[in-house]
């Protein structure tokens, strides 16, 4: 893993935060379609210094354990399940509630400290560690993570939720000391997969016009996407290939593409459709690596990849891999070569090149804009006499 520099992220969000009479402070959060809503008590208003220290931490923990924490936790939670959020998705919400009660800009310890205890409380084994001026944020984690810190205890991986808030922080110069808080039933790991898309702020939804030309023939597509679910995934770091190929599309977004690139494709065989999905995912999109765009690798899920002003090889791997399955379900693999990542597809009976992979033929299917003007069963000139790793092998089930 690598430390990753990003710049200050700013919150944007509709929030209320108004006092109720004999009770405390009511926060309200419109992120998601339904509004979260939640009282919190004065008691759970708590001291951290500018200037923390492990010591004020605790400090801080004994006073909010004591205090009526437990209806915040309670909401949070009820919310989760109702609305199916998986992990990425719930840290979202915590984040905003803690934003309500302690503002970031105000105290960023105090805010980081909410956060941590509010993961703690939902179950989460998660964890603070100071620097000699920063306050580091892990969680324990199972995957397969990139381009954010982590470090180790007793064979389980923790990593950071909060480095973005650090531009250029480099942890090995000033490494982090753990701040010891035990949290009876805070054991379980955090999770990055992302597999069901809750409904976002429908007064947040734009349409995005894209177009591309196939045989002859324009086409062109209005595709609803949300601010809201784009600032969800902000500060997502770099997950294995299985798990950003199958971050699904929110209803809107898949309601206003799937249906019209089924009916596009009517009266097509399966290798003319998925060779028409290869060339709107090449050709409807502008192309830019990551690094003059960004400014670093940046691996976009099918949805991002659908927002983006720009895209690279692997931002199309994954929306071609999505759309693929969603529309035909074949069996493909992800060719991982050491500067490009290309999709190859599964036919009834193989096309062009092969790529043959644990006893079963697959055929090339290449959604990034290439020098050639590349068919399916066709690999770059280039790439054929270079080495590559299959990084994923999706399967459906029941075949």
């Amino acid at each position: 893993m690598r430390a990753l520099s990003c710049f200050l992220l700013t919150l944007c969000f509709a929030v209320c935060f108004t006092a109720v009479k004999g009770q405390g402070q009511q926060v309200r959060v419109d992120f998601y379609k339904d509004p979260f809503t939640v009282v919190v008590d004065r008691s759970v208003m708590v001291d951290i210094p500018q200037q923390f220290s492990s010591e004020s931490f605790k400090k801080g923990y004994a006073a909010v354990n004591a205090a009526k924490c437990r209806p915040i936790i309670d909401s949070l939670l009820a919310y989760k399940q109702e609305h199916q959020l998986n992990d990425w998705l719930y840290y979202q919400l915590v984040r905003r509630v803690a934003q309500q009660i302690s503002p970031k800009e105000e105290n960023y310890g105090r805010y980081t400290f909410y956060k941590w205890f509010m993961l703690n409380k939902s179950g989460y084994d998660a964890r603070l560690a100071l620097t000699s001026n920063k306050v580091i944020f892990y969680v324990y984690n199972t995957e397969d993570i990139s381009d954010i810190p982590y470090f180790m205890i007793n064979g389980k991986q923790y990593v950071c939720l909060n480095i973005h808030d650090y531009a250029n922080a480099n942890l090995n110069d000033d490494p982090p000391v753990p701040v010891n808080i035990a949290i009876a039933g805070a054991t379980g790991a955090f999770s990055y997969r992302v597999t069901m898309m809750p409904d976002f702020m429908p007064e947040h939804d734009i349409e995005k016009q894209v177009s591309f030309e196939y045989d002859h023939k324009k086409y062109y597509f209005k595709v609803k996407l949300n601010t809201d679910q784009q600032k969800a995934f902000n500060n997502y770091p770099g997950v294995s290939f299985e798990t950003y190929f199958n971050i699904p599309l929110s209803k809107e977004t898949y309601g206003s593409l799937i249906p019209l690139l089924k009916k596009n494709m009517k009266g097509m065989n399966e290798q003319k459709g998925v060779d028409y999905l290869m060339r709107f995912t090449r050709y409807a999109f502008l192309y830019e690596n990551d690094n003059d765009n960004y400014g670093k690798e940046k691996r976009l899920s099918p949805g991002e990849t659908l927002a983006a002003n720009y895209s690279d090889c692997d931002d199309r791997a994954a929306l071609f891999f999505y759309l693929v399955k969603e529309i035909y379900n074949l069996p493909m693999i992800a060719l991982l070569y050491p500067t490009h990542i290309t999709m190859a597809v599964e036919f009834s009976q193989p096309v062009g090149y092969p790529i043959v992979y644990k006893g079963k033929t697959y055929s090339i299917c290449e959604p990034t804009p290439q020098a050639e003007n590349l068919g399916v069963g066709q690999l770059s000139a280039k790439l054929k006499s270079t080495p590559y790793h299959v990084v994923y092998a999706y399967e459906p089930s029941g075949r």
